[in-house]
C-alpha cells in the first residue's frame, strides 16, 4: 500500500520489485486455536497502516501450512502474465490478511489467479511442469536476501543495497529516495 503510494508520487524513480521471503520455510503443525490467537497480533500493524486491513483470522480455513506454495504462485504469475505480477500479489496480501483464506493450497493460489484475470489453464500448465524451477526462484530471493542482512518482512532494499526494516510512513520512504537521488 505505502510503496504503491510513494511510486504514485514520485513516477519512474521509484521501481518496486517483489521478492520472496519465507517467514515459514517448512510445513508447520499447529492447531487452528495458536493460529488464530497469533493473529491478534495483526491489530497493531493495522493500526499503522489504514489503506489496509488485517483481520484476526476467523475462518473456518485452516491455517496456511507455511510460506513457500504462495510465493511459488507468485513467481508463476511472475513467469506467465508479469503486467498482473503486482495485482497477484495484493491478492494474495488481501486472501490471507482479510479473506482468511489458506494461501499455502494450490486450488485457493489458482482461485486467487482467476479472481485476478489470470489464465488457469496456462497457471495449472506452469505449476505441473516448471514448479521446481519457481521453488528454486523462491529460494534464491530468499538466500539472497538473508545474505544481505535482511531478516523482517517487511524491509525495502533502497538503491540496491541500504536496507529499510519495518513498515515505514510514505514520507519517510520519500524523503530516503530522494536523498539517494542526490548522490
Amino acid at each position: 500500500m505505502r510503496l504503491d503510494q510513494l511510486q504514485e508520487r514520485l513516477g519512474d524513480a521509484v521501481e518496486i520489485e517483489w521478492k520472496a521471503f519465507m517467514l515459514r520455510p517448512q510445513p508447520e503443525e499447529r492447531t487452528q486455536e495458536k493460529f488464530v490467537n497469533y493473529t491478534q497480533s495483526w491489530l497493531r500493524p493495522a493500526e499503522m497502516e489504514p489503506l489496509a486491513s488485517f483481520v484476526p483470522w476467523a475462518s473456518e480455513n485452516p491455517a496456511p501450512s507455511h510460506s513457500l506454495p504462495a510465493l511459488v504462485a507468485g513467481k508463476i504469475v511472475e513467469s506467465i502474465n508479469p503486467e498482473l505480477a503486482g495485482s497477484y500479489h495484493r491478492a494474495l496480501l488481501k486472501a490471507y490478511f482479510t479473506d482468511n483464506r489458506t494461501i499455502s493450497a494450490d486450488d485457493v493460489s489458482r482461485a486467487i489467479a482467476d479472481e485476478t484475470g489470470i489464465d488457469v489453464a496456462a497457471f495449472d500448465d506452469e505449476l505441473a511442469t516448471n514448479r521446481d524451477v519457481h521453488v528454486n526462484q523462491v529460494i534464491d530471493d530468499h538466500n539472497e536476501a538473508i545474505g544481505a542482512g535482511i531478516n523482517a518482512v517487511p524491509t525495502v532494499l533502497m538503491a540496491g543495497s541500504f536496507p529499510v526494516p519495518g513498515a515505514q510512513d510514505v514520507a519517510t520512504y520519500e524523503r530516503l529516495v530522494t536523498k539517494i537521488a542526490e548522490r
